[in-house]
């Protein structure tokens, strides 16, 4: 699964990726981006690509109660094709999910688990496969996303059973297109996707809590 990730990027440096045109409202790095908060994310109005905040935690536009968000902060691409939450929105809400890195928690035995920070080896910005859906009841409205997940990779294996698809920077754009796509279609070109060369070092407990910010969270962790 994907449930803590980082994004320290400058904002000029992130539009220049992305290839957006506009400024992003209230930007700030983030050290320890957590579900139900805020998530930077592009997505393409059909003309052009467009970054702002989308709430971590997809609420489907049907859905009856907001809360169901929590419990969909991922969606596994092995089924989403053929799940009622997931399979309208991989036709045509498809988003990019901007990140620098992402934590995961190794198991050590049954009481302990030590968090690591993971990234791209080169260390650049990169972007999680996302999809998003706008809710509405009464006078409130939310637009929300979530984050695919797939089986581990190699590298991965060792620390987790599921990882955040992350996409190639030259598939990004073949995600993010407008026009609508068959479901299945899509669910394939993520699974067919090459995976990313990682790198992970071990952070503090720290970082455990949503609550805890800084520079603090992405401090190496050092033996006493």
């Amino acid at each position: 699964m994907c449930g803590r990730f980082t994004l320290l990027a400058e904002e000029l440096d992130i539009l220049e990726a992305f290839g957006v045109a506009h400024d992003i409202e209230n930007y700030e790095p983030r050290y320890n981006i957590a579900p139900g908060q805020s998530v930077l994310a592009v997505v393409h109005d059909g003309e052009k690509k467009r970054a702002g905040y989308l709430k971590w935690g997809l609420v489907p536009s049907w859905a009856k109660d907001p809360s169901i968000g929590y419990k969909m902060i991922n969606a596994r691409t092995e089924t989403a094709a053929e799940k009622p939450s997931f399979k309208r929105l991989m036709e045509r809400r498809r988003c990019l999910i901007v990140a620098d890195s992402f934590y995961e928690w190794k198991k050590l035995d049954h009481k302990t688990k030590q968090p690591l920070r993971i990234s791209l080896q080169d260390r650049k910005l990169f972007a999680f496969a996302g999809l998003w859906d706008r809710w509405k009841q009464g006078d409130k409205e939310m637009v929300t996303c979530t984050i695919m997940t797939k089986s581990p990779n190699e590298f991965m294996s060792e620390i987790h059973n599921r990882m955040p698809v992350i996409l190639p920077k030259e598939k990004e754009e073949d995600w993010l297109k407008k026009e609508s796509r068959d479901p299945k279609e899509m669910q394939n070109f993520l699974l067919d996707l090459p995976n990313e060369d990682l790198t992970a070092y071990e952070v503090s407990t720290y970082v455990n809590s949503a609550k805890n910010e800084g520079e603090t969270c992405i401090a190496p962790l050092v033996d006493e």
